[in-house]
């Protein structure tokens, strides 16, 4: 993916930067699609169930009330959603296996790694909105990650619909002193 966060917020007001220092894992280290979401609290089970489905390059937002105890994702999960077409996952909270997801083609937001895995008792929320960040990341809305951070666009709104070139353009112009960009 050639698209930036960075340009995207320069040319979309409306665009909102989820303000968490998440650190990036698995080979795509850029990735973009519609979300879904899962609210959880230490807890891997619905987790599996939904990334089982076919993910049709979707992103899966986990909500994990940024608990570092226990890790939400792991490689036998990432080798799953990878073979199911998921874009990526975005977790509020910690994965494990960081060095054989590395080597995977999916790409993991997250806010660092834990040994520990999650309980497995399916309990949670599925597709509903969850906030973080600052940022209300509400199934259907399409999100883009990449390794400066995870922005969510406006409804209605995708990441090639912008001008992108339109807004690096005026950015360099008010570099160069010619106003403001």
């Amino acid at each position: 993916m050639t698209l930036k966060t960075s340009d995207l917020c320069d040319a979309c007001d409306a665009a909102r930067a989820c303000a968490l220092p998440f650190r990036g894992y698995g080979r795509r280290r850029a990735f973009a699609g519609t979300i879904r979401t899962l609210r959880c609290f230490e807890d891997i089970g619905l987790m599996r169930a939904i990334v089982s489905e076919p993910g049709h390059d979707r992103v899966l937002v986990i909500d994990g009330g940024g608990s570092l105890a226990r890790a939400l994702f792991g490689d036998v999960m990432a080798a799953v959603a990878a073979r199911n077409g998921w874009a990526g996952l975005v977790i509020h909270g910690v994965i494990r296996d960081a060095l054989e997801i590395d080597a995977m083609e999916i790409g993991v937001k997250a806010l660092g790694t834990v040994p520990r895995r999650g309980e497995r008792t399916g309990a949670g929320e599925v597709d509903v909105p969850v906030v973080f960040g600052g940022v209300t990341f509400t199934p259907g809305l399409r999100l883009v990650a990449d390794e400066d951070g995870v922005i969510v666009l406006p409804e209605g709104v995708r990441e090639t619909d912008l001008d992108t070139q339109g807004a690096v353009a005026a950015t360099a112009a008010f570099a160069a002193g010619a106003g403001p960009a």
